[in-house]
């Protein structure tokens, strides 16, 4: 029943954007320009171009392969191309016929005339009924301060409105009250379920191998679906097709190389970019052979490649992948204890890209995904084994059609067939192995089927209409255990391999509407629905190695959200300035904690949620400016984030460990010369939530807490202030070579920010000289990196 109705409302939106495409048919005979956006000296495809019909007030963008088509009646025309970074390009056609034309856009290559901080058209926010996005510029990124000189997109992300960190130095964010596991993170397609390095301290994103960056945090379009709070998307580069290059860094910590090249000019290209630590090399020599802790040591590295190539003007086959790799090695030779901790993702990708018409792109994928964590143990006799992760496969298939200069329909669906694996435990001692069956797999099929209209009815109204199926079925093999009141087995009912065991699904409408008070301000509203499937369920305040990820089944049930919001954008100056001010409320429903003293067992960790709702709601502030010699931004939140379980805190609402009152960003940078490039940032936030002691005991000769309500305290507030310099020599011949110091100041005033808080206690009760004191540990103070970058 209710695929019929869908599959009527999907034919309804579609033919209703057939009509209106076709109002001029009859009046004037109306043909196609169509082609692809490249740039000149790399053939890089880019991404949401900007192709505008002069005098007409039409246009429209490159899409996220650089294709562009639009119909116009015949005539003469005069096109203008602009992507900021690029110089703009500006041609005459006359249409009297369909056109292919492909156009290659030169970077600028001086910053002296305009320094740019975002890729979109100037307008871009004023004009586009798309709320919350966010488009960051790689250079952008590179030129920042960052802690260690690990440059890092994650953390650059977090200097926006609405998006918080996930504690200091961590790469994990929050974004408008949303856990970690609500951010859809995808890789060329590929979802990352793990984005740490170093326990979350660094993004598994190298900089160097990265196209394009886009954070959406409301009002997501009906493509993407599986989370409730924000997308994360994130482009790899396809390689040089005019020339061979390479370029890397040497940094604080790691280091970091980037090759590229035609295979085949102007048909076939390729890119492959390595980064590795050498903490553990650094940290050898300084450690003697007669320490405890000798053979102790921690590296990651990260391998990203991608490969392309072009069959036909119609069609164009992409290959691309992810490999990445964490590995603690720990050893207390003392008690003959070492253990071996190793993590990580990989993905694969290949799409492929099919031209069926002028007006009609597609693109069709194949993804598949691997997350594993692995803990190694010995000492003595004894070994022990702990392994998690999850594994994916899947198909989608993706169309974007063009009707009109001013619509566009895209449609499509998706399959995944998801493995979940828990704890596994195994483990021996002399020749007695231990292997209990304390955890089974769990097996689910994930599917989505979408339609996403886009459509500027006037110059002043521009309507962006989705709806998405989803649905979500857990399958055998799986066991189901009745247990007694003290948690003993009873009974079970088996499920065969495929068995539907549990199915869930639903309706997700989404909808953005803009409204164009004049050419440099506009009204946006926005409401979306969400269902989430799989879930992070953490103690932690930001993903671990450890989390486990975890299906909806017959005890846990999907998340779901709805997200209103609403805001005023203006620009000013003839855009060399953005503002806008944001509104709003979300509210989620079948949130999942751990219950009150949880801790980690063999049992399967669905036996130990609790489940409840959650509601968010908030005022987001940003100033941008987006040229000249000093660019940058003021980004302002202010906002809060409640949670009320039944079985948490007595059944009263209380702040999610995330709730962050205010929350404030000052990002500045500066062309001092053509050789040297200033930055700087100020972060302010208040301090995270937490849960604290309030009176103590002695029971029994034993020091015995008792907590206060969740999250009934805060940490004192976060702040720093970062500086970067990056030095750009000049030579007076040009130089195959070209390169760039990073000078960077991480926490400048070396404030103490608090990591965690806990207590401590000296003497002894019985002697009356107990005493118990609050601690803090920051972990942080001043650091001082550079870093080397080449391009030859």
């Amino acid at each position: 029943m209710i695929m019929r109705k869908l599959k009527r409302s999907w034919t309804m939106v579609f033919l209703l954007g057939l009509v209106f495409a076709g109002n001029d048919l009859e009046a004037q005979q109306r043909f196609t320009l169509s082609g692809y956006i490249k740039d000149s000296l790399s053939g890089e495809n880019l991404i949401g171009a900007s192709i505008a019909v002069n005098g007409k007030g039409k246009g429209v963008y490159s899409n996220n392969y650089g294709y562009f088509s639009i119909t116009l009646p015949e005539g003469p025309y005069d096109i203008t191309i602009t992507y900021t970074g690029y110089e703009t390009m500006k041609y005459s056609v006359a249409l009297d016929r369909d056109l292919v034309s492909n156009q290659f856009l030169r970077p600028r290559m001086t910053t002296n005339e305009e320094v740019v901080v975002y890729a979109k058209r100037k307008d871009g926010n004023v004009r586009n009924a798309q709320m919350g996005k966010f488009d960051l510029s790689i250079s952008q990124v590179k030129s920042l301060p960052v802690v260690f000189g690990e440059v890092d997109i994650l953390k650059t992300l977090q200097l926006l409105p609405g998006v918080r960190n996930a504690g200091e130095g961590n790469a994990g964010f929050y974004v408008r009250g949303g856990g970690p596991d609500q951010n859809l993170i995808m890789l060329d397609d590929a979802v990352v379920y793990n984005t740490g390095h170093l326990f979350g301290f660094f993004s598994i994103f190298n900089s160097d191998a990265i196209k394009n960056v886009s954070l959406i945090k409301g009002g997501m379009p009906a493509q993407y679906g599986g989370r409730v709070s924000s997308v994360l998307d994130i482009a790899m580069k396809d390689g040089n097709s005019n020339k061979f290059e390479a370029e890397g860094g040497i940094g604080t910590i790691s280091s970091r190389l980037s090759i590229q090249g035609p295979i085949k000019k102007d048909k076939a290209s390729f890119i492959v970019s390595a980064r590795r630590t050498y903490i553990d090399v650094l940290m050898k020599p300084f450690v003697p052979k007669s320490s405890s802790f000798y053979g102790s040591g921690y590296y990651f590295y990260d391998l990203n490649t991608k490969v392309n190539y072009k069959f036909s003007d119609k069609d164009r086959i992409y290959l691309s992948g992810y490999f990445g790799r964490d590995v603690f090695t720990f050893k207390n030779n003392q008690r003959s204890f070492s253990a071996n901790i190793p993590w990580g993702n990989a993905t694969a990708t290949l799409r492929w890209n099919h031209l069926f018409h002028r007006k009609l792109f597609s693109n069709t994928t194949l993804v598949f995904n691997n997350y594993n964590f692995a803990f190694n143990g010995t000492q003595n006799n004894l070994s022990f084994n702990v392994s998690s992760g999850i594994k994916d496969l899947t198909a989608k298939f993706d169309m974007d059609y063009y009707p009109a200069p001013r619509h566009k329909i895209r449609f499509g669906a998706l399959y995944t067939y998801h493995t979940f694996k828990p704890n596994l435990v195994s483990g021996g001692s002399d020749s007695i192995d231990f292997k209990p069956n304390n955890a089974q797999r769990k097996y689910a099929r994930e599917t989505g089927i979408y339609i996403q209209d886009d459509w500027e009815i006037s110059d002043r109204f521009q309507l962006g209409a989705g709806l998405r199926y989803s649905g979500f079925t857990q399958v055998g093999r799986y066991t189901v255990f009745e247990r007694d009141a003290d948690g003993n087995k009873l009974d079970s009912i088996v499920y065969d391999k495929g068995e539907k065991v549990k199915r869930y699904g639903g309706l997700e409408p989404r909808a953005t509407l803009r409204f164009s008070i004049n050419e440099s301000s506009s009204l946006k509203a926005s409401v979306t629905r969400n269902y989430q499937y799989i879930h992070l369920v953490t103690n932690a305040g930001s993903t671990l190695p450890t989390d486990l990820w975890e299906p909806s089944t017959l005890r846990v049930k999907p998340q779901a959200a709805w997200q209103y919001a609403a805001g005023y954008f203006r620009n000013f100056h003839d855009n060399q300035f953005e503002t806008s001010i944001e509104l709003y409320y979300k509210k989620m429903d079948n949130q999942i904690e751990y219950r009150e003293g949880y801790t980690p067992s063999l049992k399967d960790p669905e036996e130990e949620f609790v489940f409840g709702d959650g509601w968010s709601y908030g005022t987001e502030l940003f100033v941008r400016k987006n040229t000249g010699r000093l660019t940058g931004w003021i980004g302002y939140t202010l906002s809060w984030t409640w949670r009320k379980f039944p079985d948490l805190n007595d059944g009263d609402r209380y702040p999610a460990r995330y709730d962050r009152r205010h929350d404030m960003s000052v990002v500045a940078m500066y062309e001092l010369n053509p050789k040297w490039k200033l930055s700087s940032v100020f972060v302010y936030g208040t301090g995270n939530a937490m849960t604290l002691p309030e009176r103590f005991y002695i029971v029994n000769g034993v020091l015995t807490q008792e907590y206060s309500r969740i999250n009934h305290y805060r940490m004192p507030a976060y702040h720093r202030l970062d500086f970067a310099a990056t030095y750009t020599p000049v030579p007076k011949k040009q130089r195959r070579l070209k390169s760039s110091w990073v000078f960077s100041i991480y926490n400048v005033y070396s404030r103490m920010n608090p990591y965690f808080i806990y207590y401590d206690q000296t003497g002894s009760a019985y002697q009356g000289t107990l005493k118990v004191e609050a601690l803090q540990v920051s972990l942080f103070p001043i650091i001082p990196s550079v870093t080397w970058n080449f391009k030859f």
